[in-house]
């Protein structure tokens, strides 16, 4: 079978690139300690206006193993409040007011009732804090409560 390949010419690898790769590989992040060695690169690199290209892209690429390991933490703390208390707590790291939930919700009164537990979430009220705060829907749905 005689086929004829075309090859790509080959890009070179941004010896800046290289140097970080063995500094910190790319990939997923999944211990305490990776974040931590992740965190100081990120501290070193971000903000500068020098950066080469591989640079940048070692940056976009560890910043996002950064996000998705930060994510998923925060998920399972996330977890462990109730729906009120974790809408109050989404709220607080947003420098939310509850006039800026209204916006959220549709209105100031509603959200006053859901912070003050006078009304509860419905499903479409779940979808837009969801939405609003990026976080997975299910997280604002009642858990069943286990007593020892």
């Amino acid at each position: 079978m005689n086929r004829t390949a075309t090859k790509r010419p080959k890009r070179a690898v941004d010896s800046n690139y290289l140097k970080l790769i063995k500094e910190l590989p790319l990939r997923p992040i999944r211990s305490a300690r990776d974040h931590a060695a992740a965190q100081t690169i990120l501290d070193r690199l971000i903000g500068r206006d020098d950066l080469t290209k591989g640079q940048l892209d070692y940056l976009e690429g560890l910043v996002r193993f950064v996000e998705e390991y930060e994510r998923e933490k925060h998920l399972g703390q996330f977890e462990t409040l109730s729906p009120l208390d974790l809408l109050k707590h989404l709220m607080e790291e947003n420098d939310m007011t509850t006039t800026d939930l209204g916006y959220v919700l549709g209105s100031r009164g509603l959200a006053s009732e859901v912070l003050n537990g006078k009304r509860g979430l419905s499903k479409m009220l779940i979808h837009r804090l969801a939405d609003r705060f990026q976080v997975d829907p299910a997280l604002f749905l009642e858990r069943p409560t286990t007593t020892t």
